[in-house]
């Protein structure tokens, strides 16, 4: 099953059977002070140069989120996607739980972007599923619903059969739904990992659909993070999760790595052309 994004001049396909997409998720005020303090003072700039450094570091698609306390997101959102629409070529995911942000940022979005996100509470499913059908977006799903975050496997399948019951029937049709199976840090939870890859494998085999994730959030308060970051993310390509939110620059080799290892790197051109970029850089 193909999910196609797309900016103005670019579409990206998110599928099973394709390399594996990369959402750059660079672009968030949280934990960063510096963007906080600029996004308050309304100096952009910080954004623009993200945007770019992310796609030249491997991003397919840019996450945009600028919820942070001390401004409007329903004003601020449709300024900043303008401003990345401008800066980059690649599709953009709007990302905010706001469906008045959402409203006015899909006003101005160019091409068909990806919202992050709907869950299956029945608010933001009534309110997000029709922002979606109206400008024909696409969606990512979080198996998340009233009870909060399930910690099985079943219970999140559950969510995630409603949620793309409940596109059907607005008229999204069930590729434009991404599921994000909702990843907790093995820290907290040692399941976690075992549960996430579970999950994929199941929404992949009764749903179809693409899924993605958070994939740093894994490692969170573990040392030497990067360790487990690379080793999850190549698990988790490997159990059929078609996308990952990831810092792009960390990330890229191994899923480039990844996509060659599952046959989805034709005469590994991907995989050499990066390593000659890496070594050039280097020199």
């Amino acid at each position: 099953m193909e999910t196609r994004v797309a900016s103005a001049t670019r579409e990206v396909v998110i599928s099973h059977d394709r390399p594996t997409v990369i959402i750059g998720e660079r672009i968030n005020p949280t934990g960063k002070k510096r963007m906080s303090e600029a996004l308050r003072a309304g100096n952009l700039e910080i954004i623009r140069e993200e945007a770019i450094a992310q796609v030249k570091a491997g991003a397919d698609i840019i996450d945009i989120n600028v919820a942070t306390t001390g401004v409007d997101e329903v004003s601020l959102l449709p300024q900043v996607v303008t401003l990345v629409a401008e800066a980059v070529n690649v599709p953009l995911c709007l990302d905010s739980p706001n469906h008045e942000a959402l409203a006015a940022a899909l006003k101005v979005c160019p091409g068909k972007p990806l919202v992050n996100s709907v869950t299956g509470e029945e608010h933001s499913l009534k309110t997000v599923l029709p922002l979606v059908k109206e400008h024909g977006a696409a969606v990512i799903g979080l198996v998340q619903d009233e009870s909060g975050v399930p910690k099985d496997v079943e219970s999140r399948l559950t969510v995630a059969h409603k949620i793309i019951a409940r596109a059907e029937t607005v008229g999204i049709p069930r590729e434009d739904v991404v599921i994000d199976c909702l990843l907790f840090a093995v820290g907290a939870d040692p399941k976690s990992a075992l549960v996430i890859m579970e999950t994929a494998r199941r929404i992949k085999s009764e749903l179809g659909v693409n899924t993605t994730l958070g994939a740093s959030n894994v490692s969170f308060g573990m040392p030497d993070r990067s360790l487990i970051n690379d080793a999850f993310a190549a698990m988790v390509i490997a159990a059929g999760v078609s996308c990952l939110i990831a810092d792009a620059a960390k990330v890229r080799p191994i899923v480039l790595a990844g996509d060659l290892l599952l046959n989805r790197d034709e005469y590994a051109r991907r995989y050499t052309r990066a390593y000659r970029e890496r070594q050039k850089a280097a020199q």
